[in-house]
């Protein structure tokens, strides 16, 4: 019995040595989506660029969320930010990395917040500019 078990703890010791070779990087080869803007050229703080975003889970993506400057807006999509696993968020070329979701993202001004991230669990996730939602401010991320 003995032997038995030295002999299967040494063939998962074996597989798991052997399992980074055959591991996929997936944060690499990401899909770059269009942005998502707030606000437009036109003057319309309300407008956004698309109400939904398509995905599809075990994929990595690059994602720019864009304010044209003309409100405060503090993005929420808590069920999404908690399915997906986040290789950085980027400002101004500057890179945040770490364990965890955010609670939330927010521009005062114009700017771009870049999120990379993989695709953990399928789902339809929705998001809201907090305050402003009755002006249409929300949409469906859709991971299939």
């Amino acid at each position: 019995m003995l032997k038995r078990y030295v002999a299967l703890l040494g063939m998962a010791v074996a597989l798991v040595a052997a399992a980074p070779a055959h591991a996929v990087d997936l944060a690499k080869g990401r899909t770059n989506l269009p942005d998502l803007v707030f606000g437009d050229d036109q003057g319309n703080d309300y407008a956004v660029s698309q109400k939904d975003i398509e995905l599809e889970a075990g994929k990595s993506y690059r994602l720019d969320i864009v304010s044209k400057g003309g409100k405060e807006y503090k993005f929420f999509s808590p069920e999404f930010f908690r399915n997906i696993w986040i290789n950085q968020i980027v400002i101004n070329h500057l890179e945040i990395h770490g364990p965890g979701s955010p609670h939330h993202l927010e521009w005062d001004d114009a700017g771009a917040i870049r999120l990379e991230f993989v695709v953990i669990r399928p789902g339809e996730f929705k998001w809201w500019i907090d305050g402003l939602e009755g002006h249409g401010m929300t949409g469906r991320i859709i991971a299939k």
